[in-house]
């Protein structure tokens, strides 16, 4: 199981924010659970790049955060599906201003994340 090194920095809104939405899919599966994407093999697909091992971490660490809930169906095989809390669907509203800032952006970043992926191709260590 892993154990953290160091305490989290907990010092202001945006350090307690970070420390709930640290993941690179976290706010997606927020995203998508609250459209109404509730299994976990409903999310795989909808986030294909992600492997379940670690989609299966982030929602667990959502879950431990309060901000989703996982029901388990008693049913042969294992049926779960995950929902947003009242808690959580406080930050649907963000996510999509976020959202918008990006599509509104959509070029400039594209652009910027564009020079940036060749510039680390061309960085070559020298010995």
């Amino acid at each position: 199981m892993y154990e953290r090194k160091t305490k989290p920095n907990l010092n202001c809104g945006l350090d307690l924010v970070g420390e709930v939405l640290y993941g690179k899919w976290k706010i997606r599966l927020l995203w998508f659970i609250n459209t109404g994407h509730k299994r976990p093999s409903e999310l795989q697909r909808k986030i294909p790049d992600a492997s379940r091992r670690v989609l299966n971490i982030q929602l667990k660490e959502l879950e431990e955060h309060e901000l989703v809930t996982r029901k388990i169906y008693p049913v042969v095989p294992p049926k779960v599906e995950y929902s947003l809390t009242e808690f959580g669907k406080t930050l649907i509203p963000v996510i999509a201003a976020l959202g918008q800032w990006s599509d509104e952006h959509e070029d400039r970043l594209r652009d910027v994340i564009s020079r940036q992926a060749v510039s680390s191709t061309l960085d070559i260590p020298s010995n």
